[in-house]
């Protein structure tokens, strides 16, 4: 089904990847790691495997603690033995992660066009905050939304759902934007429509059905709405 502007109500976004370039965190490696692109790669894949396991089997903790066992496995599974304070110090870097550039005006557009815009993470709401701040955009958002609040990672269900609940928006009146192709069919599956911030020009999954916009930056979809 084709992307409908007329149903949209309220856009909600996704945080990591979306809003900041997690790949960013890579730079926090290079003192530390002789190679640290595969490091970082490990660590980025493993933290979502772990929410994606915890979801099923019951075993929630905040996703800077995910995070956190994320990166330790990475580094033992490459060899580095790090002490607790630097492993540290390379895991405070998600609180200062590079903004993309279009994100502030993009946001602005929206904004200025009637559509009231939010955060829906499964960033805590400590990580949620600091980068809001970073990419001072605090101003532009009505809120943060974070799956802390129902213990409950993407792509549930749930978690689209209590978005749904905390903006007072009917879900299918809300559209989510984001660069992971599972928080896409997640909020399909939910009842929004899903936008695909594919940055780099990646394949989409070829499972399941197709984003109902793909959008190369925010203001391709601020376009999408005329606004």
């Amino acid at each position: 089904m084709p992307f409908d502007p007329d149903r949209v109500e309220t856009v909600t976004f996704d945080s990591y990847s979306t809003i900041v370039d997690v790949d960013a965190a890579e730079s926090a490696l290079k003192d530390r790691v002789d190679d640290p692109e595969p490091v970082s790669k490990l660590w980025r894949a493993r933290s979502l495997e772990y929410t994606f396991v915890a979801n099923e089997i019951d075993a929630y903790q905040p996703f800077y603690e995910m995070n956190r066992d994320a990166l330790q496995h990475a580094l033992d599974a490459h060899s580095v033995d790090l002490s607790t304070d630097e492993r540290d110090e390379i895991l405070a870097v998600y609180h200062e992660l590079d903004v993309f550039d279009d994100v502030r005006e993009g946001i602005e557009r929206l904004r200025e066009g009637g559509y009231d815009c939010y955060v829906v993470s499964n960033g805590n709401p400590e990580m949620l905050a600091s980068m809001v701040e970073h990419a001072d955009i605090g101003d532009l958002l009505a809120d943060t939304i974070s799956a802390d609040e129902v213990e409950t990672f993407k792509p549930r269900a749930e978690l689209y759902r209590h978005a749904a609940a905390r903006t007072g928006t009917p879900i299918d009146g809300i559209t989510h934007v984001t660069a992971a192709w599972f928080d896409v069919m997640g909020a399909q599956h939910a009842g929004m429509q899903g936008v695909w911030a594919d940055r780099k020009a990646s394949p989409w999954e070829p499972f399941d059905g197709e984003p109902d916009l793909t959008v190369e930056s925010l203001f391709e979809l601020a376009d999408a709405l005329g606004v």
